[in-house]
């Protein structure tokens, strides 16, 4: 559960990550501006800490559909 979590977390991040690059536009920031930084970056942390937590997913060598194929 924590795995998908992250994963979901790590998506939404990516997909804010992809309005910046082409648009410029920081969703993150229009949702939360001025007084709310704090809370932005809390946000921009977290989504750091989860793509953290996906690297051992990637690595994990018992996951279960990684020996489906076999």
């Amino acid at each position: 559960m924590l795995d998908r979590i992250a994963l979901i977390i790590l998506i939404i991040g990516g997909i804010n990550w992809g309005s910046i690059g082409l648009f410029n536009f920081d969703i993150v920031s229009w949702i939360f501006p001025g007084s709310a930084y704090i809370v932005a970056r809390i946000i921009y942390t977290l989504v750091g800490l989860c793509a953290l937590w996906c690297i051992s997913i990637l690595f994990n060598k018992s996951d279960k559909r990684i020996h489906a194929d076999r």
